[in-house]
């Protein structure tokens, strides 16, 4: 039996190889340059076509969320274009906590991921078809510490100030899904949500925060182990360009409504985490997020409100988190759209469980319920 070959020099790649025996290898997960955030992997196996492969990712009693992997399957693809999931299993117990994947590739190879890849060839993309689409612009921010550009598109020609911005965490690659979603139904001139949208506000949009952690393969940090989710109080030039560029933007435009859009590793549903907590915390401010996510669980069993976080205690929000800092510092009904890297438990789809396609489905609901509180703040 010819031996199995696996590679990750590549656009998002994560992968150390330990050892490989025919069509069994053993894996284990590099961390965040500069950083001990390890949990995205995403490689490539060829041969064992027909045949079953077995590859154990190992050390993950070490990984940054350990509660992401029980109840876990791996994404797998053959095209790079649908995102199935392989049978995988979590042990504890077995070198240092082992998540096992199987799977028969009908080919002679398949890409494996943590959830599926958004590349940034793809970003650039998306970022392209959108800023040709009539009434849009395209600004470039700031340029990335690895030389990247960090992007905004904005559209719409009303009074509300709308942020919509995503993956912070490169990892979190639900977040730019979301995007492709979002921007597809903004720019579509016959959508009624957009219509709408683009007719009552002014849409800031960042599709990716990270591109340096994206083309890394980070989990969580950029160019410099830097958690751009924890610089929101005190963004740096040196440490975090990303977000000092998008908060002088916001200081600019100012906000009314901001939505921050990642993935969690441990919770198998779809929520949001608001901004309980901060010092200006009045119950009418509070009340603007508690009637938008009242009116996203009304429009789509996709999303809940049972699973979720804590929510802080009075006077003890971290502000140096975007959703705290952007309620404190503009008064904004702010908010994180969490998306799973599982299925989600109350509505599972056995196939692909939580997917791009998926995400792109909740994009438009989100849009649309925030159609209906547009209509309630009037």
């Amino acid at each position: 039996m010819t031996a199995i070959a696996i590679d990750a020099a590549f656009d998002s790649g994560n992968i150390e190889v330990l050892s490989i025996e025919g069509n069994t290898s053993k894996l284990a997960i590099k961390k965040d340059h500069m950083s001990d955030f390890a949990q995205w992997f995403h490689f490539r196996v060829t041969g064992g076509q027909g045949e079953e492969l077995e590859l154990k990712i190992t050390g993950l009693n070490k990984s940054a969320y350990t509660g992401g992997w029980p109840g876990y399957d791996a994404c797998v693809s053959e095209d790079r274009e649908y995102w199935a999931r392989a049978g995988s299993s979590f042990d504890k117990d077995e070198e240092d906590g082992t998540l096992t994947i199987r799977y028969a590739p009908a080919s002679n190879i398949a890409y494996f991921a943590y959830f599926a890849p958004y590349s940034m060839e793809r970003h650039h993309d998306l970022v392209a078809e959108a800023a040709a689409s009539e009434g849009v612009e395209l600004t470039r921010l700031t340029t990335t510490i690895d030389g990247l550009p960090l992007d905004m598109l904005t559209m719409g020609e009303g009074d509300t100030k709308v942020w919509l911005y995503a993956r912070q965490h490169p990892g979190e690659t639900q977040a730019e899904w979301w995007m492709e979603g979002a921007l597809e139904c903004l720019t579509d001139p016959t959508d009624p949500v957009a219509r709408t949208l683009r007719q009552k506000c002014r849409l800031y949009i960042v599709p990716n925060c990270n591109p340096d952690g994206s083309a890394r393969g980070h989990l969580r940090t950029n160019a410099v182990g830097t958690n751009l989710n924890r610089e929101w109080a005190s963004p740096s030039a040196e440490k975090s360009p990303e977000v000092l560029a998008i908060r002088n933007a916001m200081d600019e435009t100012g906000v009314d409504f901001a939505m921050d859009v990642h993935g969690d590793e441990a919770i198998p549903a779809n929520f949001l985490a608001g901004f309980e907590g901060i010092p200006s915390w009045n119950d009418d401010q509070g009340e603007h997020f508690y009637r938008y996510q009242r009116i996203l669980d009304r429009r789509t069993p996709d999303f809940q409100t049972k699973l979720g976080y804590p929510k802080s205690q009075p006077g003890k929000a971290n502000l140096s988190i975007s959703t705290n800092q952007v309620a404190e510092r503009y008064g904004a009904c702010a908010m994180t759209l969490e998306m799973p890297y599982k299925d989600l438990a109350d509505f599972p789809e056995p196939e692909q469980g939580w997917s791009p396609e998926r995400c792109k489905v909740l994009a438009r609901d989100c849009l649309a319920a925030l159609v209906e509180w547009l209509e309630g703040v009037e």
